[in-house]
């Protein structure tokens, strides 16, 4: 595919005289271009849906989500991995972003990584990659061929497949079983896709690893019932979940939260239930984490 051709690499009529406008009339510019983000992922949301609930059966089946990019993508890709775990209080090794070129590739491109086919199936072999994972293949373009390689083995594994780019068509979307193609348009500084195409796979990349964490009973409510209170902070806030879902004064809830090592999901059935910490967590337990199973008996 030549590079040229491509939605996101063509030039935006609207910011010819960039170099020309004054500051506010740059950003303003760029206002106008970011606004259209939000419109064209509207357009593929039932395809975002789609894999949420990729990502959702693998959880159930004790898989993983993997994504998988290079450059910004990768980068993007790792932003989201990274924030599952204190969010969600899932393991590390739950939802893996990957980077073509390896972790150094974060700070410093690896000139070449992307451009290997072979790499992308590699990465995956190293993590031990199974049939119950979920792997989410990122590239603006399209075309990286790192992403397409990956894309291929994942799916001769029999993993569920994912590929995001902001071209329609394109090779990745072609290799995977859901592909999600926000047309964003033509980047305001040309075929710099950490922009409009980067701030796409973000907001999409934000709903994916949300929602499949609320489809598998992370979530209450609006309420993240599995945070881990691992510092100052964060114990603020889980006593601040447990007042908000139970209604009970602040020194109750932290009464509860001691008594279940500050975690949130127990403390708030302790309450609403009227039940001791073990039996919390027996219930709990039985329901497979659901708390609003477990809050119906």
């Amino acid at each position: 595919m030549n590079l040229g051709a491509l939605v996101s690499e063509t030039r935006n009529p609207a910011t010819y005289g960039l170099d020309e406008m004054s500051s506010l009339e740059m950003v303003t510019c760029f206002n106008n271009e970011d606004s259209k983000v939000p419109l064209a992922i509207r357009d593929v949301l039932p395809q975002v849906a789609q894999a949420v609930e990729l990502a959702a059966a693998s959880f159930k089946a004790s898989g993983r989500l993997v994504y998988l990019g290079a450059g910004t993508s990768g980068r993007l890709g790792v932003l989201d991995a990274s924030e599952c775990p204190p969010t969600f209080g899932v393991s590390h090794n739950m939802v893996v972003g990957l980077i073509a070129g390896g972790p150094g590739a974060l700070l410093k491109a690896v000139e070449g990584a992307e451009d290997n086919e072979a790499l992308g199936a590699e990465d995956l072999k190293n993590i031990n990659l199974t049939a119950a994972d979920t792997v989410v293949g990122l590239a603006a373009s399209g075309r990286t061929p790192y992403v397409i390689g990956a894309l291929r083995y994942a799916r001769g594994l029999g993993c569920a497949t994912v590929a995001i780019s902001c071209n329609p068509d394109s090779p990745i979307a072609r290799e995977a079983q859901v592909a999600i193609s926000p047309l964003v348009g033509p980047e305001a500084l040309t075929g710099s896709t950490r922009l409009k195409s980067g701030t796409a796979q973000k907001l999409i990349l934000n709903m994916i690893s949300t929602g499949a964490m609320v489809r598998f009973g992370k979530v209450y409510q609006n309420l993240m019932v599995d945070v881990k209170a691992t510092n100052e902070k964060l114990v603020d806030r889980a006593c601040r979940i447990v007042v908000e879902a139970t209604g009970a004064t602040r020194d109750d809830a932290e009464n509860a939260l001691q008594q279940t090592g500050f975690e949130v999901k127990p403390a708030i059935l302790m309450i609403l239930a009227d039940i001791p910490a073990d039996q919390a967590q027996q219930r709990l337990d039985k329901h497979h984490g659901y708390l609003r199973a477990a809050l119906a008996g």
